[in-house]
C-alpha cells in the first residue's frame, strides 16, 4: 500500500497552498509538512509531494537533496545538529561535537543503536553571537559548553 498523508497533514497542505502563486512555490512548506509526519523524506515521499503538488519526481529530488534540513534517511527521535561554521568553530563548537561523539559513541551522521539521538553537523544555525550553538529537532540551544551540554542530554 503507498502512502498517503494523514487528515492532519492533509489540512496543513490545503493552508499552505493558497498562501502561494504556484504550487512549484509551495515545496518547501509542504515537504516540512511531510517530514513532520513521516520524519523523513523517502523516495516513496518524494513521489507523494510531487504527486500532490503536480510536479515531476525529479524535480522534488533534486530540491530535497539541495537542501540539508530534510533528512533523506531516518533520524533518531532527537536529531542534534551542531554549528561547524567559523563563529561556532572559534568559541568551542569542535569541543561540543567530540564531547557529543564520546558521550553518544557515534560520528557523524550516525544514530545510536537504540535510535535514540542521531548526530549531524550543519553550515549554520544563524546564532554567530551566542555561539556555539546546536539545535535538537526543532529547538535551539545556545551559549553551549559540555557541562550544559551534559544537563541538556539528561
Amino acid at each position: 500500500m503507498a502512502i498517503q498523508f494523514s487528515e492532519k497533514s492533509e489540512s496543513a497542505i490545503q493552508g499552505i497552498l493558497p498562501r502561494y502563486p504556484t504550487r512549484q512555490a509551495a515545496l518547501l512548506p509542504v515537504l516540512w509538512v511531510a517530514q513532520r509526519q513521516f520524519g523523513w523524506i523517502s523516495e516513496e515521499t518524494m513521489e507523494l509531494v510531487a504527486q500532490t503538488l503536480g510536479l515531476s519526481s525529479a524535480y522534488v529530488y533534486g530540491v530535497t537533496s539541495f537542501y540539508t534540513m530534510f533528512n533523506r534517511k531516518p533520524v533518531g527521535k532527537y536529531h542534534l545538529q551542531v554549528c561547524r561554521t567559523l563563529s561556532c568553530a572559534l568559541m568551542g563548537g569542535e569541543s561540543i561535537l567530540g564531547y557529543l561523539k564520546e558521550k553518544l559513541q557515534i560520528q557523524e551522521g550516525e544514530t545510536t543503536p537504540d535510535g535514540k539521538f542521531t548526530l549531524s553537523t550543519v553550515e549554520c544555525l544563524a546564532s554567530c553571537g551566542t555561539a556555539p550553538a546546536m539545535m535538537i529537532n526543532e529547538k535551539y540551544y545556545e551559549n553551549l559548553t559540555p557541562e550544559r551540554v551534559k544537563e541538556i542530554l539528561e
